[in-house]
């Protein structure tokens, strides 16, 4: 069934995409690789120990998508606190995110690379012929699954939507508000989530 993920016999889940499903897919994913931002240095990357006591940030990050991927440890808006504990939870942050957030971000980037990978491999194989059938393995159906879960928080952090109220409310708005194409991707790409996942259940 097109835009829908079926399970492969022995583990793993296949998907029909057309060209147009494939361009949009491979888009996000570049743009969001963007946003994560590069791995480390190459010489850095040479020497695995330089690689392993390279501390993180410690301040979270100034774009609201990133704050959404990378959120911090500690806080929780939900709780009001005094300022000696709102101070304590930003220390705490601070220093799970220096230690944490590097590896966070490669193994997003892994993730998004991984789509992208796939995603040209099938166009490359498919070339001309509108689409193609994406075959996963489990290993990847997991790579992807976390991939499409980072694009929709992302699109979700752009959209501002912080609740399942305000999901409801894309589904009502005009065909000529702005948004409505990041809308659409949205709601596409969260079914492909959530057919996968179910894939993925025993």
């Amino acid at each position: 069934m097109p835009g829908t993920f079926e399970p492969l016999p022995g583990g793993g889940a296949a998907v029909a995409l057309d060209d147009v499903e494939i361009s949009i897919i491979r888009s996000l994913a570049v743009q969001l690789l963007e946003l994560i931002g590069p791995g480390p240095a190459e010489d850095a990357a040479d020497d695995p120990l330089a690689e392993l006591f390279a501390d993180g940030p410690s301040e979270p990050p100034a774009d609201p998508v990133l704050k959404r991927l990378f959120p911090d440890a500690y806080s929780d808006p939900e709780q009001p606190s005094s300022p000696r504990d709102a101070e304590e939870q930003r220390a705490y942050s601070a220093e799970f995110r220096r230690y944490t957030e590097n590896d966070l971000r490669a193994g997003k980037r892994d993730k998004a690379l991984a789509v992208i990978r796939s995603l040209d491999a099938l166009s490359a194989a498919s070339a001309g012929e509108g689409g193609a059938v994406l075959k996963l393995s489990p290993e990847e159906s997991q790579q992807w699954l976390g991939a499409l879960n980072d694009l929709r928080l992302a699109i979700g952090s752009r959209l501002e939507i912080t609740d399942e109220d305000d999901t409801d409310l894309l589904y009502r708005l005009p065909d000529e508000d702005p948004r409505k194409p990041m809308v659409m991707a949205y709601l596409w790409l969260g079914g492909l989530q959530e057919t996968l996942v179910g894939t993925l259940m025993p």
